[in-house]
């Protein structure tokens, strides 16, 4: 069994490589008791976001998280999980002092540090153990269909007993679901569901002021954080969706932080002085999904139609427009370049001529109607880009933009025809993606094919790192093959800052597009 402590001890390592990784909680635990210790002033001052989309209720509800990373931009504020990712470590504990895995990978125990919610109620495995079985955002199916039971042996201590191994069982708990984010038990009976969207009670280093739906969410520090005593007394994020008004507001000193901010606006922005850019690449990857593929009667049922829109993406001169170059043209659809088990395909390469070729082979030769191209409104701007390029080979599509909640929430339900511009972001791995958005089941697959899915099965058992990582590989080089999706880029999301502000959070914490730590937050003095 490996155990790793806040002191950064390990009792002893596990001998099976594919719980090794455990390791790093010791470092991690180590910085935090360090950091945890030491003598914290109070918190003063107030920090304002101009945020680009609508805030949701249900974003402050960890246990609805839908699978993409909008909701962080909140949870890491407001609440704590067992185990998160973090500046040092993509799996820090957190609310967990201790972490085992058994030899055989079937038993997997929590034991839980001091620590409160914001209304003085302590932390407790019951806590734990409810928040995991009222969990049913992404993934909540895969998680539940192979844990066999849930146990509390004491109110510090939280084990997990699977059916069988599963390398991915941290991985699926703490990163790319909610499950691990941890609600208070009591309090929420009482107030309900909806009670608790309007007045959420956390464990993070924020908690819950006011929402006025459409304007401002307003957090206050708590300063019984186990971590530390948050810096920035009040948290102010308003809601800005116009990346112009945005700019202009941070220019005028009535915002601090304004979040993406793109094309020639990201140009302005770098030449105003007091200001600053901070672009940040991050495990967000835009591409392209044809979700009437499955369906015959549809062109982009022929492979060459979708290799035809994939040739016809200038993907680097839409970078050098939106992004000024940051962003990563990789080729891979949603697997981000930093990512474990991460296969890198062909770049790709734009080449309207050919694009043309293969739709008039594929029997298109004057171009086809390809119904509608769905996309996050706040992101349309490079929706728009791609619909121009395949209006240039004769691919003539209506663009539909819709505010994010209601896209992602239409995405999920699988609402869509033609095609969807989809930007998954969530933590986890190549795996965790694959899941989510190539295997049947996934919360954002509209269809698969039967090689894929067993593949997955497969590499969920599999132990050796080596063949699961092969496993792993040619899945995704059968998602390029297929174009069953046309790769965009890897985001760099730019953000501005403004004079007052000492420490953004801005990557602190790698591959996450928002601030955090919040903890970590600080405002210039004098």
């Amino acid at each position: 069994m490996s155990r790793a402590n806040s002191s950064g001890e390990m009792i002893p390592r596990a001998a099976a490589a594919s719980f090794s990784r455990r390791s790093l909680f010791a470092l991690a635990a180590a910085g935090v008791a360090a950091r945890a210790g030491d003598a914290a002033a109070a918190p003063t001052g107030q920090l304002t976001y101009g945020v680009h989309v609508s805030l949701a209720p249900g974003w402050f509800d960890p246990g609805e998280a839908a699978g993409i990373i909008t909701p962080y931009m909140l949870l890491y504020g407001l609440h704590d999980a067992l185990v998160k990712a973090m500046p040092d470590n993509k799996e820090a504990p957190s609310l967990a002092e201790y972490y085992t895995a058994s030899e055989d990978g079937l038993v997997h125990d929590f034991v839980l540090r001091p620590a409160r919610f914001h209304n003085g109620d302590p932390v407790t495995s019951d806590d734990v153990k409810f928040s995991f079985e009222r969990y049913r955002g992404a993934s909540q199916s895969l998680l539940k269909q192979r844990v066999a039971a849930v146990e509390t042996p004491d109110p510090q201590h939280i084990r997990y007993r699977l059916k069988e191994p599963w390398p991915d069982f941290l991985t699926f708990y703490a990163g790319v679901s909610g499950a691990a984010w941890v609600v208070p038990r009591k309090y929420l009976s009482q107030v309900g569901d909806e009670g608790f969207k309007k007045a959420p009670i956390g464990a993070g280093p924020y908690r819950f002021v006011s929402f006025t739906p459409g304007v401002e969410l307003v957090l206050e520090a708590f300063d019984g954080y186990w971590r530390q005593t948050p810096k920035v007394k009040r948290l102010v994020m308003k809601v800005i969706p116009d990346e112009a008004t945005r700019l202009a507001a941070l220019k005028r000193g009535e915002i601090d932080i304004a979040f993406s901010i793109r094309g020639e606006l990201a140009g302005e922005l770098e030449q105003t002085p007091g200001l600053s850019i901070k672009p940040v690449v991050i495990q967000g990857v835009f591409c392209v999904y044809f979700v009437d593929q499955w369906d015959p009667k549809s062109p982009w049922h022929d492979v060459r139609v979708r290799r035809a829109a994939n040739l016809a993406i200038d993907c680097q001169t839409i970078n050098d427009a939106l992004t000024r170059g940051y962003s990563h043209v990789t080729g891979n659809p949603f697997v981000p370049d930093m990512f474990e088990f991460y296969w890198q395909p062909p770049k790709p390469v734009y080449d309207p001529a050919q694009a043309k070729q293969l739709l008039a082979a594929a029997g298109y030769a004057n171009g086809f109607d390809a119904g509608f191209y769905n996309c996050d409104s706040s992101y349309s701007n490079i929706a728009e880009a791609v619909v121009n390029n395949w209006g240039e080979v004769g691919i003539r599509i209506k663009l539909r933009p819709m505010e994010r909640a209601a896209f992602i929430k239409s995405f999920a339900e699988k609402q869509y025809k033609n095609v969807i511009q989809a930007g998954p972001a969530a933590f986890g791995n190549a795996a965790t993606r694959l899941e989510t958005h190539a295997v049947t089941g996934g919360t954002f697959t509209y269809g698969s094919y039967p090689d894929l899915d067993e593949l997955f099965r497969k590499q969920a058992g599999e132990l050796d790192y080596k063949r699961r990582e092969a496993i792993l590989h040619e899945m995704q080089k059968i998602v390029h093959e297929r174009a069953i999706y046309a790769p965009i880029w890897q985001l760099a999301f730019l953000n501005g800052i403004g004079p007052r502000v000492a420490q953004s959070s801005f990557g602190r914490i790698p591959g996450f597009p928002y601030t955090a730590p919040f903890d970590e937050l600080a405002l210039k003095s004098g």
